[in-house]
């Protein structure tokens, strides 16, 4: 329900206008004197102003510097009598969104409202370049079948109709953000603006403007005030994404506005109120990050009240057929191409590579496919996938059994394995160099090659026994 501030002091007046306003569904509040109406709008969220000119206390010019100090996108309808209609010209040049003469028929100051609510609409979404939401369904897009995509959507589903924070936790590419998308689009705030925001492509200067906005002048090349991305994603939500990335300095400011719902502008005194559904989301290991001082651990709690993993996309093999179906069919028609399948062999490939760019890989995979295929077939050629790396990545994938110190011992293992096979092909056997190049001491290296039975032939060509490193298994 829209909430609308009325600024009048005559008892009258007041009570026609919150008549008229509530059997129009509005939520009204009445503030009888200026002063009275600058403090609630310092208390409280409003979506529109309707202000007398003539105010004990503070006057309706103090009240529109206050809303617009609120949110500059805030309506305000200043009401004037025939005397001070210059006074009202002048409050429509400092922001207000129009004035009425008194007397009016109060079917006119309704139909003023609703333009300016629509007004407020268009901007905020031009302001977002706001793609189309989510459907009412909320999972639209949300492509597989595996039990753990599906139990991160049931976990969606509960919590979305709450205010709670939400952490999303995953690999890149594994479609974190679809699943917070999905989250908005099942909440009451779906007819709210959702706004998404990656903490680390933007350099930590301009990040807590880009987060809060910031008033004129504040820094060099401030020329305007600008509104910040917690503002326009007022009664929607913000997603928070690459959290892990933030800078500690704004963990502490962004951990006030969690708690206290309000903030100041980079540059300003006063304090924005805000009703937003915090969805924050990383690829890091927060706990890790907190042992080593990286970040704070009472945000990591704040943001972390519902803990939501999104699984990676080699522990859902089974979804990648229905994945392919869907981007071939999206790529086809959004270049104009015929339909196009995959051969067997190509299908194979695709269930077997280890995906470790996720679902952004393949993505990329099949729009590059679509493009480079003439036949209405695609080949395994056409993948751009390596079958010999594929063989040798899949046969070592990390087994996820065992206890975290198993799974990261045998991780360990095959990436040094792998390393220590590359260089010493690249040195052509040569050790010495090898370590060199691995920054390790020649002892340890032997080591390693023994411990991970590096299979290896001797020869006289080098200063030291050259090994031949033949393709990993």
């Amino acid at each position: 329900m829209l909430t609308i501030l009325i600024a009048e002091d005559n008892d009258g007046m007041a009570t026609m206008l919150m008549s008229a306003l509530r059997a129009e569904g509005y939520e009204v509040t009445w503030a009888r004197d200026g002063r009275e109406a600058v403090q609630r709008l310092r208390a409280q969220k409003f979506d529109l102003v309707v202000t007398d000119l003539k105010l004990p206390y503070k006057g309706g010019l103090d009240i529109l510097q206050t809303a617009k100090d609120q949110n500059s996108l805030l309506p305000v309808i200043v009401m004037t009598a025939h005397g001070t209609i210059e006074t009202a010209v002048k409050a429509v040049k400092d922001g207000a969104y129009d004035f009425l003469t008194k007397p009016f028929d109060p079917d006119h100051l309704l139909l003023v409202i609703g333009r300016a609510l629509e007004k407020q609409r268009l901007i905020t979404e031009n302001l977002l370049l706001k793609e189309e939401a989510a459907s009412q369904s909320g999972l639209p897009r949300i492509i597989g079948k595996h039990p753990r995509v599906l139990a991160v959507i049931d976990q969606i589903t509960k919590v979305a109709a709450s205010r709670t924070t939400v952490l999303l936790l995953g690999e890149s590419g594994t479609g974190k953000e679809l699943f917070a998308r999905a989250l908005h689009g099942l909440s009451p705030r779906r007819e709210g603006s959702f706004v998404a925001i990656n903490c680390a492509a933007i350099p930590k200067e301009l990040l807590e403007s880009e987060l809060f906005g910031h008033e004129r002048g504040s820094f060099t090349g401030a020329t305007d005030r600008r509104i910040g991305k917690f503002e326009l994603a007022d009664h929607g939500t913000i997603f928070l994404d690459e959290i892990g990335d933030l800078d500690l300095g704004l963990q502490a400011k962004l951990l006030r506005v969690l708690e206290g719902e309000e903030f100041c502008r980079v540059g300003g005194t006063a304090r924005v109120k805000i009703d937003v559904r915090v969805v924050a989301a990383t690829n890091k290991d927060l706990r890790a990050a907190i042992a080593q001082q990286c970040f704070r651990e009472d945000l990591f709690f704040r943001l972390s009240v519902v803990p939501i993993t999104v699984p990676p996309l080699r522990d859902r093999r089974e979804d990648i057929p229905a994945l392919v179906a869907y981007f071939l069919a999206h790529y086809c028609r959004e270049l104009k191409r015929p339909l196009k399948t995959l051969s067997e062999s190509a299908r194979q490939v695709m269930i077997h590579h280890p995906w470790t760019g996720n679902i952004r890989e393949l993505q990329n995979c099949i729009e590059r496919a679509v493009i480079l295929t003439d036949s209405d077939v695609i080949e395994e050629e056409h993948l751009g996938i390596r079958q010999q790396e594929l063989g040798e990545i899949h046969a070592r994938e990390i087994p996820l059994e065992g206890t975290l110190h198993e799974v990261s011992a045998a991780a360990t293992r095959m990436a040094e394995t792998r390393m220590i096979r590359k260089v010493l092909k690249s040195t052509g056997g040569n050790k010495s160099r090898a370590a060199q190049l691995l920054g390790v001491s020649y002892k340890t290296l032997l080591t390693k090659i023994k411990d991970y039975k590096i299979e290896r032939s001797h020869s006289s060509s080098s200063s030291d026994p050259v090994e031949v490193i033949p393709p990993a298994a």
